[in-house]
């Protein structure tokens, strides 16, 4: 029964006992039920991951495996064909460079055997010009020769004639001059 006490209300009735002693998953009585629940939910979960996604993770990864294998093989293949290309390029400028110095070895001895040949003409151009000159200068010196003695003979003349007075033969004068 109730009574009021100035707008309050009693009752008399013993308390009703609450068992509110915290969360139920932490009560020992409720753990069986718990523990089948996740056995369950463990054991679906694996199911599904197991059948579904990882197959297609492993999948993936593998294709990503082959893929990198594949790109790796690619170019190792790359590297030794550009390394092939280098070998043969290097190859090709040496024998261009071979080729090269014997064209310029080549032009060398046949413009210096052009040069001897030139060197030569001009030699014997020069040489008959010297013997020319010599043989004109011979048959200057041979008519100047012959002109001294007449010269000589003129001047014996008149320095004896001045000396003198009187006019040398020309018999005393190539005697003289002999």
């Amino acid at each position: 029964m109730a009574t009021e006490h100035h707008g309050t209300t009693e009752t008399t009735e013993a308390p009703q006992k609450h068992e509110s002693g915290g969360l139920p998953q932490l009560q020992f009585e409720h753990w069986g039920g718990q523990i089948v629940w996740l056995l369950i939910i463990f054991a679906v979960l694996y199911a599904v991951l197991s059948k579904g996604l990882l197959p297609r993770v492993s999948g993936a990864i593998e294709e990503r495996g082959a893929k990198i294998a594949g790109d790796i093989a690619d170019a190792r293949r790359m590297k030794d064909e550009a390394e092939a290309q280098a070998r043969a390029a290097a190859a090709e400028v040496a024998e261009a460079r071979a080729k090269a110095q014997k064209t310029a070895a080549d032009a060398k001895a046949k413009a210096s055997a052009e040069a001897a040949e030139r060197q030569a003409k001009e030699e014997a151009i020069l040489a008959e010009k010297l013997a020319a000159a010599e043989a004109s200068i011979q048959t200057a010196r041979d008519q100047a020769m012959s002109q001294v003695r007449v010269v000589a003979e003129e001047t014996a003349g008149a320095i004896v004639e001045k000396l003198t007075g009187k006019a040398a033969t020309a018999a005393e004068l190539k005697s003289a001059l002999a």
